[in-house]
């Protein structure tokens, strides 16, 4: 867990400082892969897809660990996967291209980058907050949860499976389509579930807990892989109204996006600054026993 958390400490202050190095990777291999089972379809397709390269992951980690300075190797490989994860942009760099775009032309042009491919972003206080929860979970918590429970497969197979089940442009059939779209949304419940009892707990539990449990009350009991974690973005915006009406609560502040981006930015930072520091005390934790 130690070489896990120095990893992922490694990955973020990397983006932080050359945001660029998240849009190094491409998608053309696993395209590649994409094709090459074109011969199967369905359920059967969309498993091999997802756990051959997740596997060749696993047993390469393993190996690295058998060879001389082997830690080291193994840390350089963990901090790779994980830009590789938390691509194809930046999410801080993103959130910042769109406050500092010089004009609205530009400030519209950035906020598609929050999107997932295909889709867009209207630009009004409410679609953006959804944009940004959504980034945060698919760009930073998805990854770096079942990279920590995982290791570097789970990274790798989290990314592959969001890839796979939201990229409308990989040539799928429609059975291998729906049940992408399944695993993708399943992979995205336990870190969605768990960053909204963080969010309640770093911001304002009331309002979090209650637009969750709103959410709990119309859900199907097949909704944590049908459906997509729309309960994240309902909490998350929950969440910055109620931050907004506790400053002066103008009515134009309730509607401006940019101040919803700005105080949203804040909130999912002192989520991840609340994960790390969980990690860093079982860490602690464990070299203590």
């Amino acid at each position: 867990m130690a070489l896990s958390l120095l990893a992922a400490l490694l990955a973020l202050g990397l983006l932080h400082l050359l945001p660029q190095l998240a849009q190094w990777r491409g998608d053309g291999v696993f395209r590649g892969w994409v094709r090459q089972l074109d011969d199967t379809a369905g359920r059967g397709r969309v498993l091999l897809t997802l756990v051959v390269p997740a596997v060749l992951c696993l047993l390469l980690a393993e190996l690295l660990g058998h060879v001389p300075l082997g830690v080291f190797l193994q840390l350089a490989f963990a901090v790779v996967v994980l830009l590789y994860g938390l691509g194809p942009h930046a999410f801080e760099a993103d959130l910042e291209s769109v406050l500092h775009a010089p004009d609205p032309v530009a400030r519209q042009a950035a906020a598609q980058r929050l999107a997932e491919p295909g889709a867009q972003v209207a630009w009004n206080a409410h679609a953006l907050g959804e944009a940004v929860a959504l980034a945060a979970l698919r760009r930073r918590f998805g990854v770096l949860f079942w990279f920590f429970v995982l290791g570097p497969a789970g990274a790798l197979l989290y990314r592959l499976a969001q890839t796979l089940g939201r990229d409308d442009t990989l040539a799928l059939d429609a059975a291998s389509r729906r049940h992408a779209r399944y695993v993708a949304n399943a992979l995205d419940w336990l870190p969605a579930q768990l960053l909204v009892f963080t969010l309640a707990l770093v911001g304002h539990w009331d309002a979090v807990m209650t637009a969750w449990h709103r959410w709990r009350l119309h859900a199907a009991p097949t909704s944590w892989y049908t459906d997509g974690p729309d309960f994240l973005a309902a909490a998350a915006c929950a969440d910055i109204e109620v931050e907004i009406e506790a400053g002066d609560g103008y009515a134009q502040e309730r509607s401006d996006p940019l101040l919803e981006l700005v105080r949203m930015r804040g909130a999912f930072l002192r989520a991840l600054l609340a994960w790390l520091s969980v990690v860093a005390l079982i860490v602690l934790g464990g070299w203590l026993t």
